[in-house]
């Protein structure tokens, strides 16, 4: 398949301070974001950069503050202090540049239900002001792109929740932009089109885009260069997903009881463990000794309470385990 994306110029190399001339450029740079709503500090003293042609995965609870930051980095919210930065270029300053240079896809984005797939696209390609002889060829190359091609004169209300997606994010490239900003692209899609969305993120990855997700699913933010892990508008610890394990300073016990759901709750009341998370029909025990101490503690947690696990093993930590864990702290 063609690359949709043009021919960029990458040879600004030094920092727009004067005083920090030797420094990289970053095609995302945060420094010291803060944003206050109502006396609340969704964004407090934020510090966070991506390199060119990196994924990062940003990922937190409700009211982090993700989406505040996306929303300042494109320039669609005032900061109360600090600055954010397009591959050099001021998210407020420079917003016409940035809007040439970025692409933001929000949680909700707003598409025309009643125009076609074609349609829509068309719409934002005036909306960019792509010149028309580049037009049907980046239309054409958008249809092939995100599977949609046999789709286009369909109405975007008649799409699938994947499908509209998948359209939402060929509208937010059809000025091609260099950087991606994505908030939480794929809540409420089902685990097919979930893939496929991240197949096409990782060929834009190959071709040079860089990205901003956030997400909510931890096994979509494994998929990314780098993870920071963000909660109360501050980021907890930036590394890339395989190093996140070694943060984990507990024993991690992995068990299964026909009646989990009365498990995860004995266990916790019981408060002898670091913590206690169910997935699924499984329950993650985090606690201090050995694996078979923790194991054997939670055994006699379960007899007490008339109940009876279904087997123990010792589990490496997932990112969502390392991630309770640094909020526990």
């Amino acid at each position: 398949m063609e690359s949709f994306s043009v021919e960029r110029k990458r040879t600004f190399r030094t920092s727009i301070f004067p005083a920090d001339r030797n420094a990289v450029i970053y095609d995302i740079d945060i420094r010291n974001l803060v944003k206050t709503y109502g006396g609340v500090k969704a964004v407090d003293g934020l510090n966070l950069h991506v390199e060119e042609g990196e994924m990062m995965g940003l990922i937190g609870p409700d009211g982090a503050g993700k989406t505040s930051t996306l929303r300042m980095l494109c320039g669609l919210v005032a900061p109360d202090s600090g600055d954010c930065f397009i591959a050099g270029k001021h998210a407020l300053r420079d917003s016409g540049a940035v809007r040439s240079i970025a692409g933001y896809m929000p949680q909700r984005f707003s598409l025309y239900p009643d125009l076609s797939v074609e349609e829509n696209l068309r719409f934002f390609a005036d909306l960019f002001q792509v010149e028309r002889t580049e037009r049907e060829k980046r239309l054409a190359r958008l249809l092939e792109f995100s599977r949609l091609s046999p789709f286009s004169r369909r109405k975007a209300a008649a799409l699938s929740g994947g499908m509209k997606q998948k359209l939402a994010l060929s509208c937010t490239l059809i000025h091609t932009p260099r950087v991606l900003l994505l908030d939480e692209p794929t809540t409420g899609v089902d685990p097919v089109s979930r893939r496929e969305f991240w197949d096409i993120l990782g060929e834009l990855k190959q071709q040079g885009v860089t990205l901003l997700v956030t997400t909510p699913y931890m096994d979509e933010a494994a998929k990314c260069d780098r993870v920071a892990l963000m909660d109360r508008g501050r980021i907890l610890h930036t590394a890339r997903p395989d190093a996140l394990a070694g943060l984990f300073q507990h024993t991690l016990v992995e068990l299964t009881c026909e009646n989990h759901v009365a498990a995860a709750r004995a266990l916790s009341a019981s408060a002898r463990f670091v913590n206690v998370q169910s997935y699924g029909d499984r329950i993650h025990v985090s606690g201090t000794g050995t694996a078979e101490q923790v194991s054997g503690q939670a055994k006699s947690v379960l007899a007490e309470s008339g109940l009876k696990a279904g087997g123990f093993k010792r589990v490496q930590p997932s990112i969502e385990d390392v991630f309770v864990e640094l909020l526990s702290r």
